[in-house]
């Protein structure tokens, strides 16, 4: 019964304490424009928490009397419960005043900390105290601790396909906090129950402990080796996050996805007999890694390379956790090796999320991390690196500089030397998997190659913020310029002409801005039903700047950015030329559009939506209550467009349900390549009636989205990125005679 008291507490403290993350993380995102550096930021944060509250819990277990401790718990726990439910608390105007990492983890403190702080000491504390009860069990409470990560998987999963599709934030807020009351008054019996044991006699179990040798004396090289080891895992895991969030959405069910296989390998190697045997996974971590890097090195990625991504992640945790467990110490020291295994976890997760971004303008962090996990259980030695072993790794540097000496004093097809030269070496790593000296050494060649001797090859210029990596570049040829953020390309200028001369004049605008696009398709239809010109025009989302080359005399135009290294970008002329072209005199306005936008005293014939990074989505962007606001700032007869090509999701249905909510009418084309350097574009257009919309209603080339009322309206409180995700794949009715097609292959 004791044994089923404490096991149930530490799994809903689990539960709890992972169920929050994504949850209070959703409540946060819209502040910082979706951006999927909030869970990287919050991920941050949780570690950190979480090691405060190990460090807690080993105080209280080392430095006081239980009796003591029990009572300070109890009593945190419940100083706790009267702060809740959990609501958002900001500072100063409700937006960034400084740098946004920083400005987004005093929002958490304050709104989460005391709660998540109280939790996180739940799970050592209560294996210690058990440990301390003299029961059956109790000299090994390590077997605990799968209860906890049980609780804590089973959050992670039941977050994205359960709680957030069918409850409201607030709704969930509201129940969290009843759950937590319920936590409360378990812990104080947890407590109640140590306390009433250990005014009995020593038991035949306790007896027993007392006789067992006295334990191990904890070295710092223990205790380092302890950090390394959570270090990576924690590292990768802000990391992988934040590489698969950036190409499709940052939003709870991809979030979870990596934290869930972490807490996964914990489950599977915190055992005595581990569920898989680490001998089988070692050619798999290697295979991975060089897919991984292949893949990399061409800057091009499909929706299958999620699941690469996240079976190599799962592999490495499950080998650097194992090694974590084998170096356990006794159970007297537990809340000791707690401590330092969560203050790996911190240092990994602040690496990721808070270093890196500040250190290196590409994301050097992950590839360099695969490299290290690469080395866990592997016999590495310094004596090694320098034998004959390492022959192999100077051989790959051989090869790539030869090949970027080619690239650079030949006229030949200088990609394929690069690409070729990476593929050999990647492919040398793959086929030695079995020598880990070699591994290594040629896998830190590739880690180089890929994040530094690439771009520098390359001649790609990295900017690297809050918001990710913007990279621009020239094409081999040197006819055109392009900026991209990780796979999608978010601009090109044509700056040569096949002769090589510089191209002057009013730049043309490519990709998804051409003429014949739909965006500008869009703004001209618009443009001819106010009369053929638009005097005050909104622009969320800055890109290069293209879309300013639409612009037509006497009209005004406002971008609204929330990067400013993106501003950086299109407002200098040696890169883009589209502004100062097009637009010199053109107002841009830094922060996210939904704050902004408000602000705005004068209202707009037309807001044109086009503020997604790489393929994410910034859900909140699309919601009732932000197509409400957009309204709000529309003249009568205006309009809001949006730009929605994407990969991986079809907003078009989501969009117009949200728009039925506000009164607007919805309309969706999309059009093909039509001349060198453009794209296939996707783009929804909305206004109060038909009539707004001019020549679109009666276009054939245009179709009305006839809005599917049995679906619930994306708001604040509630979005389902399965849906878009579903609808991408198996197509939508766009027609009152529920016509279905698929929504064309978009590329980039």
């Amino acid at each position: 019964m004791t044994m089923l008291l404490y096991g149930g507490t530490i799994f809903l403290s689990a539960f709890l304490l992972f169920g929050v993350q994504p949850m209070f993380t959703r409540m946060v995102l819209p502040i910082l424009g979706g951006s999927p550096a909030v869970w990287s930021i919050a991920m941050v944060f949780f570690q950190a928490l979480l090691l405060a509250g190990y460090g807690y819990a080993h105080l209280l277990v080392s430095r006081l009397r239980p009796a003591i401790a029990v009572g300070i718990h109890v009593t945190v726990t419940a100083i706790a419960f009267l702060t809740l439910p959990l609501t958002v608390r900001t500072f100063g105007a409700g937006e960034p005043s400084g740098p946004e990492a920083l400005w987004l983890l005093g929002v958490f403190a304050a709104s989460v900390g005391l709660p998540f702080f109280a939790l996180s000491a739940n799970g050592p504390l209560l294996q210690a105290w058990f440990s301390r009860l003299g029961t059956r069990g109790s000299q090994d409470p390590y077997f605990l601790y799968a209860a906890s990560n049980a609780g804590s998987f089973l959050a992670l999963i039941a977050y994205p396909l359960i709680v957030e599709p069918w409850l409201r934030l607030s709704q969930q807020s509201v129940y969290w906090a009843i759950a937590y009351g319920v936590l409360g008054a378990a812990v104080a019996t947890c407590g109640t129950t140590l306390l009433v044991r250990r005014a009995n006699p020593a038991s035949p179990v306790r007896a027993q402990a007392a006789e067992q040798p006295a334990p191990k004396l904890i070295t710092w090289r223990d205790r380092l080796n302890w950090m390394w080891l959570a270090f990576i895992p924690s590292g990768l895991l802000v990391a992988v996050t934040a590489h698969i969030t950036t190409d499709v959405a940052s939003a709870p069910l991809l979030w979870v996805a990596p934290l869930a296989f972490f807490l996964l390998t914990f489950i599977l190697t915190f055992r005595d007999r581990p569920l898989i045997p680490l001998e089988k996974i070692g050619a798999i971590q290697v295979w991975a890694t060089g897919l991984i890097f292949i893949v990399m090195i061409r800057q091009s990625e499909v929706i299958w390379m999620v699941a690469v991504h996240l079976g190599l992640f799962l592999v490495n945790g499950i080998i650097c956790h194992r090694a974590l467990y084998m170096s356990r110490p006794r159970a007297d020291q537990l809340t000791s090796f707690y401590l330092w295994m969560s203050a790996g976890g911190v240092l990994g997760g602040a690496f990721s999320g808070l270093l890196a971004p500040n250190l290196f303008s590409t994301v050097l962090e992950y590839p360099a991390l695969l490299i290290a996990a690469l080395s866990v259980g592997r016999d590495m030695t310094f004596r090694r690196l320098i034998s004959r072993e390492a022959v192999p790794g100077l051989a790959a540097a051989a090869v790539v500089g030869v090949s970027a000496l080619m690239m650079i004093f030949t006229d030949l097809s200088r990609a394929g030397y690069f690409v070729i030269a990476a593929l050999i070496v990647i492919a040398t790593m793959m086929i030695m998997w079995r020598r880990p000296i070699a591994v290594i050494t040629v896998g830190a060649v590739c880690a180089f190659t890929i994040s530094v001797f690439s771009d520098m090859i390359k001649n790609t210029e990295s900017y690297r913020s809050f918001f990710g990596v913007n990279k621009v570049f020239d094409a081999f040829d040197g006819q055109y310029r392009y900026l991209s953020h990780r796979s999608t390309i978010h601009g090109a200028i044509r700056v040569r002409t096949a002769d090589g001369q510089a191209v002057a004049g009013r730049p043309e605008p490519l990709t998804y801005y051409t003429a014949e696009g739909s965006n500008v398709l869009a703004l001209e239809a618009i443009r001819l039903a106010q009369g053929g010109r638009l005097d005050n025009v909104a622009a969320v989302g800055l890109g290069s700047g293209s879309i300013a080359c639409s612009s037509r005399a006497g009209e005004s135009w406002t971008f609204f950015e929330i990067d400013a290294l993106v501003i950086k970008i299109a407002t200098d002329p040696t890169l883009f030329r589209f502004l100062s072209a097009c637009t010199p005199d053109v107002r841009i306005v830094q922060g996210d559009a939904r704050l902004t936008l408000r602000r705005e005293a004068q209202p707009f014939n037309a807001i044109f939506l086009d503020a997604f990074s790489s393929d994410a989505i910034p859900a909140h962007l699309v919601t009732v209550e932000a197509l409400k606001s957009y309204t709000d700032r529309l003249t009568s007869e205006g309009a809001l467009i949006f730009h929605i090509s994407n990969r991986h999701l079809d907003l078009r249905a989501i969009i117009a349900r949200a728009a039925a909510e506000v009164g607007l009418v919805a309309y969706e084309t999309v059009t093909a390549p039509s001349i060198e350097g453009s794209a296939p574009s996707m783009t929804v257009v909305m206004g109060r009636s038909d009539k707004d919309l001019g020549a679109i209603a009666i276009d054939r080339t245009w179709r009305k989205i006839v809005p599917d009322m049995t679906r619930t309206p994306w708001t604040d409180d509630y979005s389902n990125i399965l849906e878009g995700i579903k609808d991408r794949y198996y197509g939508v009715p766009m027609k009152d005679e529920a016509e279905e097609r698929r929504m064309p292959v978009l590329t980039n």
